[in-house]
């Protein structure tokens, strides 16, 4: 899982071009949630043991800091998965905008992130399931013959 999140942030940071399996943008998003849900928690934390009443306090401001450059630092590698998720699915990156639409934009959004990749190579590349698979099955075959 910490892989996947290391490939999009560290080796895709702002690539927009190819395409990304279920795994790569489940996993990556898996772990910001996780992320951020630890980060909000020390948050409240800092809020609560820090506060004199009337503000809340400079361990707060620091951890909100830090939260605030998280954000900003995850941006655009959370951008370019879901254009290279859209495009695995066959749809173009500027599909993401449809979940501008109140309520029936994300349900449609989800369910073309949810997709199971377009078989064969599209107009963005090769499909990187297929790509993995005989990767694997080339180190099956080396594995069985020695």
């Amino acid at each position: 899982m910490i892989d996947w999140y290391k490939k999009v942030v560290f080796e895709n940071y702002a690539n927009f071009s190819g395409r990304a399996r279920r795994s790569e943008y489940w996993y990556y998003t898996l772990c910001n949630v996780i992320i951020s849900f630890v980060m909000y928690i020390l948050v409240i934390i800092s809020v609560a043991i820090g506060s004199d009443g009337e503000s809340p306090g400079i361990l707060f401001y620091l951890i909100y800091g830090i939260l605030m450059l998280y954000a900003l630092a995850t941006f655009i590698p959370s951008l370019a998965v879901v254009v290279r998720r859209l495009h695995d699915t066959g749809k173009s990156g500027w599909y993401y905008l449809i979940g501008l639409i109140p309520l029936v934009g994300a349900i449609l959004l989800i369910i073309a992130l949810v997709t199971d990749s377009q078989p064969g190579s599209n107009q963005w590349g090769p499909n990187p399931k297929e790509t993995d698979d005989s990767i694997n099955e080339i180190g099956n075959d080396l594995i069985e013959r020695y």
